[in-house]
């Protein structure tokens, strides 16, 4: 089911969305209907499958941008804090950033600089407005201190073990999405809550296979 939604327009593409229950609430529907994925992809940009940016990384397929943008809405609410880690295009950062508002801030951190570069051009297509939104070059496995904490963390690139230094950027409560596990082996994606306690509950929650969560000069030394 997940893998069937491609369509031919962003419009078609989030009613397939809505009508596989890949997305079930009203906001992250209005968020995707808001970012155009054509702005942040350069082919294909509503085929359901993950596609191409250079060095290695992808934008991730519509259904798992649903998937996380669904899990991580109650902690999109405006005027809140989100993070998300391996922005690549910088659409899944966009989505966070229409959903929180303008009273609230969504940070991009991708640790390539030319893919940083080419995440703000994007988002220039359309989307001026969004100053809530800033996309940073950093390496993503140490979060980013300077805006924590977050009610919200997604990661967009596998974790070989649960990320402590994530968890302690999180707001209590607050939410991360993240892919664990290594490059040749399982990896599920793991939601951490935490409560307003900071106690930590974990789900494991979709089996999946991401690129791994490394460092620049790893990533470019093999892919370029």
């Amino acid at each position: 089911m997940a893998w069937a939604c491609s369509a031919t327009s962003n419009e078609r593409l989030v009613q397939k969305l809505l009508q596989a229950s890949i997305i079930t609430k009203e906001r992250v529907v209005q968020a995707m209907k808001t970012v155009d994925r054509r702005d942040f992809c350069p082919r294909d940009p509503y085929e359901d499958s993950p596609q191409g940016i250079g060095y290695g990384v992808t934008i991730s397929a519509p259904h798992m941008h649903g998937y996380a943008l669904d899990k991580l809405e109650p902690f999109l609410e405006p005027g809140m804090r989100a993070l998300d880690i391996g922005s690549g295009s910088g659409y899944l950062t966009a989505c966070m950033a229409s959903m929180v508002g303008s009273s609230g801030k969504a940070v991009g951190v991708e640790h390539i600089r030319e893919l940083v570069d080419s995440a703000k051009r994007n988002l220039q297509k359309n989307h001026l407005d969004y100053h809530q939104l800033e996309f940073v070059a950093g390496d993503g496995r140490l979060g980013y201190e300077k805006e924590a904490p977050y009610d919200c963390i997604h990661v967009g690139a596998a974790a070989p073990v649960t990320p402590q230094s994530l968890i302690s950027q999180l707001k209590s409560p607050g939410r991360l999405f993240i892919p664990v596990g290594k490059e040749d082996e399982e990896q599920w994606i793991m939601i951490y809550d935490k409560d307003e306690h900071g106690h930590i509950t974990e789900t494991k929650w979709l089996g999946v296979k991401y690129v791994p969560l490394t460092d620049v000069e790893n990533q470019k030394k093999i892919y370029g």
